[in-house]
């Protein structure tokens, strides 16, 4: 199995569950609290990597309003979602998301309603000059994909004054941002990101939208509904992602799809054959809950539920309990 191939696949199973989870809140329970749900995953995830990453990359020292669009930039592009960039001058830099829209991939994009999208907007880049103590630093909105138009497109600028709370994100259609010219871009310093950290920072890209939805549904709709949600979206997406997933592990049966799945998210597992024709399988951790500080039991439940939609779906006659925190036990797959 090649790590790089296996890596892909669990960024794409844990992408779908939070897409799906998004989904899940739009057609169920309607815009607004999808827009909260999005809302608040945006501002989490911020408030944990924003001022870290700038370091990271080695753009804290820029003026605001380059340095939060190089973050976007070039921190995306790690992830492997399409972005350009155009810096005007050091006080206004464009950022530019083209189709096809990573976040919403695919047809998903047709069920995502404006106000859920701009959630994301209010969510993150309305705050990045909170972030940085620049609080003349906002982001002017000219363009959404999910309205037709071609990408998600923006730019941040350095006022001479601050801005009040609705003030740091506006919408400006009648503005477009200039072409793009890669060769004018910034770029990663290839020692510092090899191309095997990039391929691992990918799959981490897509597990940290995962972990976040899900504290996030519990936080915004509580333990029961938010749980709810998160398993419904997680039972629908195992089902329809284990065959390519499978491929991409190399599994050949069930019980070998779990320990290489687990493999690939960084964890160790295996299989123990037991009397009665049953098989256990155990992981030493779960990676997705690294970091979560209220590890509650419906996080583990709505994630159990990624498991459940698989075998339901792989052999619709063979059952999956879960026997212990890490330990699962299969018959008949």
């Amino acid at each position: 199995m090649h790590d790089r191939a296996a890596w892909d696949a669990v960024a794409d199973r844990y992408h779908a569950w939070f897409t799906g989870t998004v989904l899940a809140a739009v057609s169920r329970q309607g815009p607004d609290d999808a827009a909260a749900l999005v809302f608040g995953v945006f501002r989490r995830q911020q408030r944990r990597t924003f001022l870290p990453g700038l370091a990271k990359l080695g753009i804290d020292h820029l003026p605001p309003a380059v340095a939060a669009a190089r973050y976007h930039y070039l921190s995306n592009a790690i992830g492997g979602v399409g972005v350009e960039y155009v810096e005007e001058h050091s006080r206004k830099a464009w950022i530019r998301y083209p189709p096809p829209r990573w976040i919403w991939s695919g047809a998903t994009i047709c069920a995502i309603p404006p106000e859920v999208n701009a959630a994301m907007l209010r969510g993150w880049h309305a705050n990045n000059g909170v972030m940085l103590g620049r609080l003349g630093l906002g982001f002017v909105c000219t363009g959404q994909t999910v309205d037709g138009d071609p990408g998600l497109e923006g730019y941040y600028i350095e006022h001479d004054r601050e801005l009040v709370e609705h003030e740091r994100l506006r919408f400006s259609r009648d503005e477009q941002m200039p072409r793009f010219d890669p060769a004018k871009a910034p770029r990663l310093p290839v020692l510092d990101w090899p191309a095997e950290r990039i391929a691992k920072a990918r799959r981490g890209y897509a597990m940290e939208y995962a972990r976040t939805v899900m504290q996030e549904a519990v936080a915004a709709f509580g333990a029961e509904a938010g749980g709810r949600l998160l398993g419904k979206a997680a039972r629908l997406v195992g089902m329809q992602h284990v065959h390519a997933t499978a491929a991409a592990l190399g599994a050949y049966d069930f019980a070998s799809f779990m320990v290489a799945l687990a493999t690939a998210e960084g964890d160790a597992s295996e299989v123990a054959p037991q009397s009665d024709g049953s098989l256990v399988v155990t992981r030493s951790a779960v990676s997705l809950f690294r970091g979560i500080v209220d590890d509650q039991p419906a996080l583990q439940d709505a994630w159990n539920e990624l498991l459940v939609g698989a075998l339901a779906a792989w052999d619709r006659f063979a059952s999956i309990e879960r026997v212990g925190p890490l330990s699962w036990r299969i018959e008949g797959g």
